[in-house]
């Protein structure tokens, strides 16, 4: 059975309109791309969607109560909720550094979460 799935691509400024013909759950041709990037980008979306996590996480002791983190490379789609719910978890006591890992390997995925500024002590 072939189907086709139209996705808008984020991997360049151009915001290419792809549409992923698939047959039988094998790929058979990707259109409506520009650059070689779009191309990537349908074929990783079409079988296994990934995504920057962006959040933040409670600091004690710190300038501020909250700390902006985020992983160093996409994970999963399907395990975003989970990482979410786990990073609600987390709380750390200042001082924090940027780039420090706030959680290695989170969820066994292979991504570590870090802290994307400095939090000094209050």
């Amino acid at each position: 059975m072939t189907t086709i799935t139209h996705y808008l691509c984020i991997g360049c400024p151009l915001g290419c309109r792809l549409e992923v013909e698939d047959e039988d759950n094998k790929i058979v041709e990707v259109r409506g791309f520009n650059c070689k990037r779009g191309q990537e980008y349908a074929k990783q979306e079409h079988t296994e969607p990934r995504r920057m996590v962006t959040t933040t996480v409670q600091v004690e002791q710190g300038r501020w109560a909250r700390l902006p983190v985020k992983t160093n490379m996409a994970i999963p789609k399907e395990k975003m909720q989970e990482l979410c719910q786990t990073l609600r978890q987390v709380k750390l006591t200042a001082p924090v550094k940027m780039g420090d890992v706030i959680l290695a390997n989170a969820l066994e995925t292979g991504a570590d979460v870090v802290a994307t500024r400095d939090m000094p002590a209050s």
